[in-house]
């Protein structure tokens, strides 16, 4: 990954860890994050302990540490997920699958220094999968993550008040599997202060099982959850009374754990893949509500099949998507992110400038492959100025948490502009 363009901008930081894709899942929220002035970013350095770094915007010049923080890198789900809160203190969890919690946060503003791991709320915290932190508007922060195992778990939602410094428990169960199934969300946080909230069902292990892409939003931030349609949802969310954006069937090589995006008007948008009945090929789709109904498009760029079974990581010829969209005047735009073997598993980006077509136009934004990485971006700074950087590393996943021989690999940010495609 040697080449810049004139629209790309591509910035090294350090060598990680590759063996797997531990570094590049995308539910990495957040693998980078900025704050003011800054940008942080973690991963997983060359010996498996987790590497923090920060530069400021538009440096090139990192400052790297090594924390005493070790994980299991064998497992592609124990990913690094970090924030910093309105405060500048920086928190991060690290190396769950269904392992008590590991949490710690900064000594001070702006620190690379980490205090000893704490707990949060001291509940449910010994069986935690896919952590992902949120801030909201305040400056407060939301932690979601799975408590119990695939196809048996429940959807947790803890807050952070800046002022006391304290962790409380929202919801021990947001969205009820009904000790039948379990709910594979993606969220993201709006101008507004609105939490956005997809999620797929799936009903065993096996990643066939996936149906129905599922929406539900919060307007108090994180207390009570509504509908699209402002309706209020009695909590816990169950597969009976959850509002459906798509109805998708089992065996339709649906993905979980996906990306969504909304745009300054509180506009709702999920990127994801799967195979619509008659066809054998999973296309990249979007979902997303305008006015008063949700819309689906389908990209129909790819050209080759490929079957989604069984449990643990997959090795999968094509990544999940990323999703940023943005307004125009009266336009609705957006871009989705990707990595795609008949494209050389390249860094690529699918773009529509008016929403109200289907018209979808496809470009790599560098000549080089990156394995099986998986995108992953700054949401922070995009949602405050726009910009769009990537965190970018080639790494190679082995079906079923197998694990590569490589060496370690650069990790990168890549910065762009969409809006300029």
């Amino acid at each position: 990954m040697n080449e810049n363009k004139s629209d790309i901008n591509i910035v090294p930081v350090d060598s990680g860890w590759a063996n797997n894709s531990v570094n590049t899942t995308i539910f990495r929220k957040n693998s980078i994050v900025s704050f003011r002035d800054t940008q942080f970013i973690s991963f997983y350095n060359r010996e498996g302990f987790v590497e923090l770094g920060k530069r400021r915007l538009g440096s090139s010049k990192w400052e790297l540490r090594t924390t005493s923080f070790k994980g299991n890198v064998n497992d592609a789900h124990n990913v690094i997920s970090i924030i910093v809160d309105g405060d500048g203190f920086l928190h991060m969890a690290w190396d769950h699958h269904n392992n008590p919690l590991h949490y710690a946060r900064s000594k001070s503003p702006g620190s690379l220094d980490m205090d000893a791991t704490v707990v949060m709320t001291g509940k449910q915290e010994s069986r935690l999968s896919y952590p992902e932190f949120y801030k909201l508007t305040n400056g407060n922060l939301l932690f979601f993550y799975r408590d119990g195992g695939s196809g048996n778990g429940n959807l947790v939602l803890n807050q952070y008040d800046i002022h006391s410094r304290q962790w409380t428990t929202l919801h021990s169960n947001l969205i009820d599997g009904e000790k039948q199934r379990s709910a594979y969300w993606q969220a993201c946080t709006d101008d507004r202060g609105t939490i956005h909230l997809s999620w797929v069902w799936r009903e065993t292990p096996d990643v066939a099982s996936n149906h129905d892409l599922c929406y539900a939003r919060s307007t108090d931030g994180g207390k009570t959850w509504e509908k699209s349609s402002g309706e209020k949802y009695e909590l816990p969310i169950k597969e009976s009374t959850a509002e459906i954006a798509q109805r998708i069937p089992p065996q339709s090589e649906l993905i979980n754990q996906t990306s969504m995006y909304a745009d300054a008007s509180g506009n709702p948008y999920i990127a994801t893949y799967w195979r619509e009945q008659g066809s054998t090929i999973p296309q990249y789709h979007l979902v997303f509500k305008s006015s008063d109904h949700w819309k689906t498009q389908s990209m129909n760029f790819r050209t080759t099949s490929f079957s989604l079974s069984g449990a643990g990581t997959k090795r999968i010829p094509i990544s999940r998507p990323q999703i940023v969209a943005w307004q125009t005047g009266n336009r609705l735009a957006a871009a989705v992110i990707f990595r795609d073997e008949e494209r050389g598993s390249k860094v690529s980006v699918a773009f529509n400038k008016d929403l109200s077509k289907s018209e979808w136009t496809v470009k790599d934004l560098f000549s080089s492959s990156v394995g099986s990485w998986e995108p992953t971006y700054d949401t922070e700074l995009w949602k405050v100025k726009g910009w769009l950087q990537l965190f970018v590393q080639k790494v190679e996943q082995v079906d079923a948490e197998g694990s590569a021989n490589i060496p370690p690999q650069m990790v990168y940010v890549l910065e762009c502009d969409p809006k300029k495609f």
